[in-house]
């Protein structure tokens, strides 16, 4: 029987992922940042600029998104933008990576470790 855990692993073998040190030190030019949390964990703290779409609905709200739109000089070219995903602990962002990469986005990025190693690195 296939586990959550499963499929993460999977997943993170067909994405690119970062650690949070290599994220901390990219250009911030046209990156878009998504905190894939709920909406609960968001407020509780988030990265400056993160827009949060949760993964339950990121396929369906991404092209749509206000917020992400603001952050781009042209929003005709999200799908080859550099994205960086993060979650807590990196499972789901990686998740989400996959499913926007099978949807024709091309520079989306994982932050391995997610929130909790972005705030514990320096």
């Amino acid at each position: 029987m296939t586990t959550a855990l499963d499929l993460v692993t999977e997943a993170k073998k067909a994405i690119n992922e970062v650690d949070a040190q290599t994220f901390k030190n990219s250009s911030t030019d046209e990156r878009i940042v998504i905190d894939v949390r709920e909406p609960a964990e968001y407020e509780q703290g988030h990265l400056d600029n993160a827009v949060n779409i949760p993964r339950g609905i990121l396929e369906f709200d991404i092209m749509n998104n206000s917020s992400v739109k603001q952050q781009l000089k042209d929003p005709s070219q999200l799908k080859s933008s550099p994205i960086y995903l993060y979650c807590q602990s990196g499972g789901r962002s990686a998740l989400a990576a996959e499913s926007l990469q099978k949807l024709g986005f091309n520079k989306v990025v994982s932050i391995a470790g997610g929130y909790k190693a972005l705030t514990e690195s320096k």
